[in-house]
């Protein structure tokens, strides 16, 4: 036999071997096809459940049942808006708790300049207090692990110190000099919702509240209370950044200065009958004049009490738009202690309008639009529904469009901004060089009670020429001329933060951070809201 015929032939037979094996793969795939010929009914969900079932059935390898679940609950739930959300165990729990107005932890504040976490506040009574940790001590260790030095994020450091109820954490800090060793049983720490409250002049009250937990209607009582007793007639309430919580705290929070039978909200959705929330008239704050603060990051619980104020013609809302969100959730729980938010509802303003923002694939983005649009700067540039006219129960027109758009509007102040600033800025330097105030002054800080001691302690510093020397000794140059620019406001932020040290903590922060910022000076210089209210009447 010839080489050719030889090579005819093979080729033959594996021309044959192929074409059968062509022909097994072609009948499988058709097999298969027609075996998935399976009837579904997408309005009872029969789809994903019969998909989930054969890839159990058939899938190449091993699959991890829970895992694929999860996945799959997350992305039909992404899948509705932007704000109905699956929560694992662990993510759930930190929710709860957070809302609950309680962690466990060690009971610390802290900051990080120079790498390194700087003890600022002890809160009293916590775990940290009670075996003896103070202010202005540096964390090095925590369960042997170094987080000083090793460019540790933040947020890993919180997540090491905090842990289960009575389990103990084992805390290396370094104090003048000294090393030494805390053993620490975690307890539950309080998360206070109301940041600060003072009088910032005689009859002017300041008070910042940064959520809505389970505590905030007995905080903001307590905290009035104490400004009613200093003389209070007006409050400034500062909600800049806050971004919600309970729903029922916002609806307390309104009732202390609405009349009876002001609306506060109403909540409506496709499976949710129309429900309006009203005043019942027994709030003590009823007769006291009202400025909200609000921005960007003002959201939820935040724009309906901002809102009703609004809306009612109870009070003035200063600052920038906030972030429009107005969508209700559900809390849905399982056995395995995950849990959903599902999205029932909408909140609407006494006026109909809808708080919630339109949401799309830049949804995530709608703070950067909103800068790179001009919004943060120029009033005009806020995109509002010129379809819908809204009015408050004055007669005064409001706009729709999603938040709640404010009636003295405040642009970001960039006047005092240098590259030298900013340069400070990223390299943490007011930070730092407070931080070295601090150590360099450990006993006068414990004795400065007053804010006559604290103003007659940092006018000794010279702070100029200090903080000068300081940002020279980090590598940094000195322009004069942008520093002539920045001072006006880099120095009130530098005594603000030294201040922060002292006994006086955040009292002491905000009342000589003020003097700087734009939104309480606008707020100090508006008008009494009893006169606001009978323009609009």
């Amino acid at each position: 036999m010839s080489k050719e015929t030889k090579s005819s032939i093979l080729i033959a037979v594996l021309g044959i071997v192929l074409g059968a094996l062509i022909t097994l793969s072609v009948r499988s795939i058709i097999d298969l096809k027609n075996r998935n010929l399976i009837r579904v009914n997408y309005a009872e969900w029969q789809k994903l459940g019969l998909i989930l079932n054969e890839i159990e059935n058939n899938y190449v390898d091993t699959i991890d049942v829970e895992k694929l679940t999860d996945v799959a609950v997350q992305s039909v739930l992404g899948a509705l808006d932007p704000h109905s959300v699956y929560l694992p165990p662990v993510d759930l729990e930190r929710a709860n708790s957070e809302l609950a107005g309680r962690f466990y932890g060690i009971g610390i504040m802290f900051q990080v300049p120079n790498d390194t976490a700087v003890v600022t506040d002890i809160i009293p009574g916590g775990p940290a207090e009670k075996v003896g940790l103070m202010k202005g001590d540096r964390i090095l260790k925590v369960d042997g692990k170094v987080i000083a030095g090793v460019h540790c994020p933040q947020d890993s450091m919180v997540f090491r110190m905090k842990g289960e109820l009575d389990t103990k954490v084992d805390v290396l800090i370094l104090r003048d000099q000294e090393q030494i060793d805390y053993k620490i049983t975690r307890g539950a720490i309080p998360m206070h919702s109301v940041d600060v409250s003072y009088m910032i002049n005689d009859t002017t009250g300041y008070l910042k509240l940064s959520k809505f937990n389970a505590t905030t209607i007995m905080e903001v009582m307590k905290a009035t209370d104490g400004l009613l007793a200093d003389g209070m007639k007006h409050l400034i309430f500062d909600l800049r950044d806050n971004s919600g919580g309970y729903f029922v705290q916002a609806l307390f929070l309104a009732n202390l200065f609405l009349e009876e039978g002001d609306e506060i909200v109403y909540l409506e959705g496709l499976h949710r009958k129309k429900e309006t929330h009203r005043a019942d008239g027994t709030g003590k704050l009823k007769n006291i004049g009202l400025s909200v603060l609000i921005n960007e990051n003002s959201a939820s619980s935040s724009e309906i009490f901002a809102g009703a104020v609004q809306d009612n013609d109870r009070g003035v809302i200063i600052g920038r738009r906030s972030f429009g969100k107005g969508l209700v959730q559900e809390s849905i729980n399982y056995s395995d202690r995950s849990g959903m938010r599902l999205t029932v509802a909408r909140f609407y303003t006494p006026s109909g309008r809808s708080i919630q923002k339109p949401y799309g694939d830049d949804y995530n983005y709608d703070i950067y639009k909103r800068y790179a649009k001009g919004e943060m700067f120029n009033r005009d540039s806020i995109k509002v529904d010129e379809h819908k006219v809204y009015k408050t129960v004055g007669g005064r027109i409001v706009h729709g469009g999603g938040g709640i758009i404010p009636d003295i509007f405040v642009p970001v102040d960039t006047t005092n901004v240098t590259p030298f600033s900013i340069e400070c800025n990223k390299k943490g330097l007011a930070i730092r060089y407070a931080a070295r105030v601090f150590d360099q002054n450990k006993k006068l800080f414990n004795e400065i009670d007053t804010f006559n001691k604290l103003e007659a302690f940092l006018h000794r510093l010279d702070i100029p020429r200090d903080f000068l020397s300081f940002v020279r000794s980090q590598g940094v140059k000195v322009d004069m001329k942008q520093w002539n620019l920045s001072k006006e406001f880099m120095l009130p932020q530098l005594r603000a933060i030294i201040a922060r040290y002292t006994k006086l903590g955040d009292v002491a922060f905000y009342s000589i951070f003020e003097e700087i910022d734009p939104v309480i000076q606008a707020a100090l210089h508006s008008s009494d809201i009893v006169e606001f209210r009978q323009d609009v009447l």
